[in-house]
């Protein structure tokens, strides 16, 4: 359903529920785990029977998410406010209050219970200081059995790795401990700097592969819920959001039968606070020594530990090590719901994406990144930096999974990290780097290997005086050509190499020659030809109006090279339903004329002369057109379209013009008019979860797919954009775009008044853009590797040329390496990309990439030299063109098992020898499980009941061809908390992690994810805020849904205005505002993008999946 439809009815919360999947064990080894019974708190100095959770009759709604809790609750001390347990208070660093808590009578109903401890140590990356080798966190969670072993000796420094930072949960049995263990008020517990005895000093710089390691061990019962707003057993939830994100559009709630047994879970009460003494109460409801400094928020508070800084006080005796060997997995519909203990591991003491970002823009932000060393890791794509070309291309154009690969195959195999590279050939730089260079070498044309047919570049070798050339790719020997002679210098360089680009650059053009050209002719300036349906649902939306009304001042902005006064490109009309609609508008004529095509079985276009023209020779022709188009159809019943016919037509066009193009096509309907390419409604949603489920993304006919590689031979690129009120089979439509490189956009149920700014704002968007026409990309490397597989949008006829009838900025190509040799240190390896295209002015150029990685024979230097960002879009790719083959859980199964390979090998090779309770994983690919997770939970691979089939194929076929930076948000989406900065601060605030948590309801968020942007409300906000931003006097005032913030002459009013700018201005696509209120129906669909938390889709928590991930890991090892 749609931003702008009424909500359908809200069933009463007394209601039934839908069913609310649980923690499916099945999604991920497919395996049922064994029924635990719950064991008592032993550990923790007897059972206490009490802490039982029976939600109490009679409760039918749970409390607020993040206010007081209900007055059933104890009272909380004074001066001390209780959370919830999903909201919590202004997240902070350290303890609220030094009051003691009371401890609750063991029968209290509502009880929680008691939290092991748990050390946090945040491990800050510092790639110019001396870096911690390992932060070891151990997370012990009650009802473990605890192993006897002391802890192990200190390891072996023979592989040269340091002694890892370990920080031991502060349960075990200190000397004098009560049942917690006791510390004075604001005294640090015991840390372990490393692992051998009191006063060694921790390892300098010279430990190799950082590690951050902790303990997360699967609970024993299952964990509750832990994203999706308090819902107790009963409860109904509200109806379907009436605004939704822009690739979601939801049918109408299916309710249950009455009587329907509820499976599902009740919602967590809220938990009780319970004295355990020597630890105060912590900001989100649980116990456990105070935390380290968050990022973005001040020092600590007084009293609580500095943590990283100096070591503190003597080691007691070690604790002992737990053991948790055999945990089964949380099944959290296996167990009764009143056996449904909770257990947390404290999130602050696993690894986080907000501190990882924050530590890399602090260290890396303010410097260039230099290209002139090979296998330099480049700074995070979060991170602002400038790029100083040295001879390797920018990260800009082309980032890897490791920039340091395994020397032979088998040692690519054991470590199953994928060596793949994310390439953005035509990608936009900022204005404080220098656009490329063209270099013109004439008739001659560019130099290249004889043999492999490389383009010369900085790695190539000179040799004899300067008379012939070694190529870097192959070792061919090539004679240097007369006009292309230089003499060297001492060093064996060219003296005039820093006055060529391509001897001193990674990225550079060549203007190419005609033998570069189709049937050997030089190009003729690219056409736009405009497809606008006519139908009965195009026009009663106001459609048709408003485009044609926006396309007259458009039409001034086409492309433009450099710095021509008008662009080169000429521009067509088209409008159809169930025939087509030709127009001549050429400007000898005083009024357009139309000609109609009724026989769309046989396409053919009706005229030549006057169809494709100059806009400001014709300006009038087109003006009048455009002022009569919707006239023409104003009284239209017409409801049924073609679709086919319409893209042959263009192509058609293009064809007899011997140019290459682009289509802009504006759809609003399945095409079910007889014609070619006709499509039936195939919507269904009980395929969902069965081997079928395949079918939902794959096209209904093979016309699509022939009609597309007919429009990549003549350079037709079609970009299409959809206003459907109902299932129009964007598996299907989008075919075409996709083979030729074009963009999908969808706007379901369209509105005007609603949808103007987000639809005009992408067209003016597309229509503006940088495109090469006519591409052809081929990748060569060295020997040793080869290119053997491509994701993105383009059409591939052979197993090398990656063929694209378009190719703008916006777009990338995915491709991933596979070793034929082995290869060697000294030498490392290389990539080239070559792109061959036109530009909007007519001039064919190649674009030419290069890139040069380190080879290792020591897994440490492949760990040590990941990209975690990359490596999940790749891993996305993957996962998203392996629906079309294999069912969704075997999808599924495949990521995590890789990635539970990935960090095994890393654990078992890399780090340094350690108890099998303790999660190790290497610093660069700490964020690999929450990441992976993210897109486990996605709306292609774990649906949830509000996502439409074309909302699914949609999203499949946007990030197929999404850049690092875009899958990056996309995934793990930016929290931003809005009141917590001073006004006058007009930087961007610091993210928050995307976790309910964090969310305070005195504060204001803003949420993106580069599609989608929403602005959530909390119900405690200060009224003056509310007015500033809303212009209402209350919380209850605010309208709901609301996508526009009013104009307000106010510090906050502008600031909130600028930030959204600012960050639409930094996203390709328009992200439509969406206000969302605390408790309203509409946070349903916030929560969904809150991704550390359980989905309802019955995708796990963050921390449930640390705990899945390092027992998938201790299984490998075992």
């Amino acid at each position: 359903m749609n931003v702008n439809q009424s909500a359908p009815p809200v069933p009463p919360y007394g209601q039934p529920q839908p069913v609310y999947p649980g923690y499916h064990q099945s999604t991920y080894s497919g395996q049922p785990g064994a029924t635990v019974p719950p064991i008592p708190y032993g550990a923790y100095n007897g059972p206490v029977p009490g802490y039982q959770q029976t939600p109490p009759p009679g409760v039918s709604r749970a409390p607020s998410s993040s206010g007081a809790p209900p007055v059933s609750t104890a009272q909380a001390p004074c001066g001390q406010t209780a959370y919830g347990q999903f909201g919590q208070g202004d997240v902070q660093n350290g303890p609220s209050s030094t009051v003691q808590m009371q401890r609750l009578p063991g029968s209290q109903p509502f009880g929680s219970a008691p939290l092991a401890p748990v050390v946090s140590q945040p491990s800050m990356l510092q790639p110019y200081g001396p870096p911690p080798t390992s932060a070891q966190v151990t997370a012990q969670l009650a009802g473990m059995q605890i192993s006897g072993a002391v802890a192990p000796a200190p390891p072996p420094t023979g592989l040269g790795y340091g002694s890892p930072t370990s920080l031991v949960s502060a349960s075990g049995s200190f000397p004098n401990s009560d049942l917690y263990g006791s510390y004075a008020q604001g005294q640090a517990p015991p840390l372990s700097l490393t692992q051998s005895h009191p006063g060694v000093q921790p390892p300098q710089r010279s430990a190799p592969p950082q590690a951050s390691s902790f303990t997360p061990t699967a609970p024993v019962g299952p964990r509750m819920p832990s994203m999706t707003g308090p819902l107790l057993s009963g409860q109904g939830f509200g109806g379907p959001p009436m605004s939704q994100p822009n690739h979601v559009s939801s049918p109408p709630p299916q309710a249950l039968p009455p009587g329907t047994q509820m499976t599902g879970p009740p919602g967590p009460p809220p938990p009780m606070h319970s004295s355990q003494p020597g630890y105060q109460l912590q900001q989100n409801g649980s116990f456990g020594p105070a935390r380290g400094p968050q990022p973005n928020y001040g020092s600590p508070y007084p009293g609580a530990p500095a943590f990283g800084s100096q070591p503190g006080p003597p080691q007691p005796l070690p604790p002992k090590r737990l053991d948790p060997d055999a945990i089964p997995s949380p099944q959290l519909n296996e167990l009764p719901p009143q056996q449904k203990t909770r257990h947390r591991i404290d999130p602050d003491a696993i690894p986080s994406p907000i501190q990882v970002i924050e530590d890399d823009r602090n260290n890396r932000g303010s410097e260039p990144f230099v290209t002139g060393v090979r296998g330099q890791v480049p700074p995070l794509v979060t991170t602002n930096f400038l790029v100083k070309d040295q001879g390797n291309a920018s990260p800009r154009y082309i980032r890897c999974t490791s920039y340091n690969i395994p020397c032979t195959s088998d040692m690519a195999k054991q470590a199953q990290v994928p060596l793949a590279a994310v390439i953005k050939p035509l990608a936009r730089l900022p204005p404080e780097e220098a656009s490329l260079y063209v270099v013109d070498h004439g008739e001659s044309g560019p130099l290249r290997c004889n043999r492999c047919k490389a383009y010369m570049c900085p790695f190539m070798q000179f040799i004899e005086g300067g008379r012939r050339f070694q190529c870097c790719f192959c070792s061919c020997i090539n004679d240097v050509p007369p006009q292309y002679f230089q003499h060297l210098d001492h060093t064996g360089k060219r003296v005039d190499a820093y006055d060529r680009p391509e001897l001193s650059l990674g990225s550079y053009e060549f203007l190419a020659t005609v033998d570069y050209c189709k049937n050997n002719k030089f190009p003729i300036p690219p056409a736009f030809i405009f497809m606008i349906d006519v139908s009965y649902n195009a026009i009663r939306s106001g459609l048709v109006r408003l485009l044609c009304e926006e396309l007259k001042s458009l039409l001034d902005f086409l492309p433009r090279e450099g710095g021509a006064e008008e662009s080169s490109i000429r521009v067509g009309f088209v409008t159809y339903n169930k025939v087509l609609h030709f127009y001549n508008v050429k400007s000898s004529l005083a009024q357009p004329q139309m000609m109609v095509v009724s026989d769309v079985g046989d396409m053919f276009v009706p005229l030549l002369d006057g169809f494709l023209v100059n806009v400001n020779e014709s300006r009038t022709v087109i003006t009048s057109l455009l002022d009569q188009i919707p006239e023409m159809f104003a009284d239209t019943r017409e409801t049924e379209t073609v679709f086919a016919p319409v893209i042959q037509a263009g192509m058609e066009a293009l064809k007899a013009a011997e140019c290459a193009g682009k289509l802009f096509l504006f759809h609003t309907s399945l095409p079910i008019a007889e014609a070619p390419g006709k499509l039936k409604n195939r919507d269904d949603r009980k395929l969902i979860n069965t081997d079928k489920e395949k079918t939902l993304f794959q096209p209904q006919t093979g016309a699509y797919q022939t009609l597309a590689k007919e429009c990549v031979a003549q350079g037709c690129c079609v970009d299409l954009f959809l206003f459907p009120n109902q299932y129009v089979d964007v598996a299907t439509l989008s075919v075409v775009p996709q083979l030729t490189g074009g963009s999908v956009y969808k706007y379901a149920c369209f509105q005007v008044e609603n949808d103007q700014e987000r639809f005009l704002s992408d067209l003016r968007r597309d229509m503006q853009k940088i495109v090469g026409f006519d591409a052809v990309m081929r990748v060569r490397t060295s020997t040793g590797i080869r290119a053997v597989d491509f994701f993105g949008a383009f059409y591939m006829s052979n197993t090398t040329d990656v063929e694209l009838a378009g190719l703008d900025g916006d777009k990338t190509v995915t491709v991933e390496f596979k070793h034929d040799d082995r290869l060697n240190e000294e030498n490392g390896a290389l990539l080239q990309c070559a792109l061959l295209y036109t530009s909007c002015a007519g001039q064919r150029r190649l674009r030419i990439h290069n890139l040069a990685l380190n080879c290792c024979t020591q897994l440490a230097d492949l760990y040590r030299n990941c990209e975690t960002d990359t490596l999940i879009n790749y891993m996305a790719k993957f996962a998203y063109r392996g629906v079309l083959n294999s069912p969704v859980k075997t999808v599924r199964d495949t990521l995590i098992t890789q990635c539970a390979q990935i960090l095994a090998c890393y654990r078992k090779n890399c780090a340094s020898p350690s108890s099998a309770g303790q999660l190790i994983l290497p610093e660069c690919m700490k964020l690999l499980p929450v990441y992976l997770n993210c897109v486990l939970k996605s709306d292609v691979l774990q649906p949830g009941a509000e996502v439409t089939t074309d909302d699914r194929a949609y999203v499949r076929q946007l990030v197929t061809s999404m850049d690092v930076a875009e899958t990056n948000v996309f995934f793990y989406p930016r929290l931003l908390p809005l009141t917590k900065s001073p006004i006058e601060n007009t930087t961007e605030p610091p993210a928050v992690r995307a976790s309910e948590e964090r969310l305070s309801n005195g504060d204001i968020y803003l949420l993106e994810n580069g599609l989608n942007l929403f602005l959530w409300v909390g119900a405690s906000v200060q009224q003056g805020v509310v007015q500033s931003l809303f212009s209402v006097s209350s919380f209850s005032q605010i309208t709901s849904g609301l996508s526009v913030l009013p104009v307000l002459d106010n510090p906050l009013s502008k600031k909130v205005r600028s930030l959204i700018d600012s960050l639409r201005a930094q996203r390709s696509r328009y992200m439509k505002l969406i206000v969302v209120k605390q408790e309203d129906k509409l946070e349903m669909l916030f929560k969904h993008f809150l991704v550390e938390d359980k989905s309802l889709s019955g995708g796990a928590s963050y921390v449930d999946f640390l705990c899945h991930m390092h027992k998938e890991i201790r299984q490998l090892l075992s």
